[in-house]
């Protein structure tokens, strides 16, 4: 279950979570820490490594690059200088077309998109706390992936505010604003889940 750490008194900064044991996961939203437990389930994972599969292929020999967590992203709001940045996450998956953010850390500054695969100990983080941070970052796209409704959610920036929600779920294929070549079929994408069922 995701936890708010014990001490609520301090605001909590990358500089902090750059002293924190390596063997634990945490992230930072708004100068609050919140442990990254459980693991995730096995469907968890499998959705994670078919997307993941999907972005690799298709950004091969392109400018933008695909990452799965954990890999940090730092998320510098108001002029905050990195050490001082009080919003650190690791997403699921991220890509990031502007080499300039990324460094031997992970990526500094807003990924052109995120997903995010809801798990119970992390719904109200996923669907609230990082969709207002995402969306103020400029995040271009969110994606929300729902494992027990097989669906996708997906949010797009416009005018500095995420739009209208676009649902979509396994009979549906998703061609994303960034990529004008890329289309993924859903089903593929949720197909990993059937032999698991009861």
């Amino acid at each position: 279950m995701a936890e708010t750490i014990s001490k609520t008194d301090i605001v909590y900064r990358y500089k902090h979570y750059l002293t924190w044991q390596e063997d634990q996961r945490w992230e930072i939203i708004d100068g609050v820490a919140l442990s990254m437990t459980p693991a995730p389930s096995r469907i968890h994972q499998k959705i994670l490594v078919e997307l993941l599969t999907i972005f690799h292929n298709h950004l091969r020999g392109k400018t933008c690059e695909v990452y799965a967590a954990p890999f940090d992203v730092r998320l510098p709001l108001a002029n905050e200088r990195d050490e001082e940045t009080s919003n650190v996450v690791q997403p699921d998956i991220i890509v990031v077309c502007d080499p300039s953010k990324l460094d031997e850390k992970g990526c500094n500054g807003s990924p052109d998109l995120v997903i995010e695969i809801i798990s119970p100990s992390t719904l109200r983080r996923d669907l609230k706390e990082k969709f207002y941070l995402y969306e103020k970052a400029g995040v271009l796209e969110y994606w929300i992936v729902y494992p027990e409704n097989e669906t996708i959610v997906i949010h797009k920036l416009v005018d500095h505010k995420y739009g209208r929600p676009e649902v979509y779920s396994t009979e549906d294929r998703i061609t994303t604003g960034i990529f004008d070549s890329l289309t993924i079929n859903l089903s593929e994408i949720f197909v990993c889940q059937l032999p698991f069922r009861e």
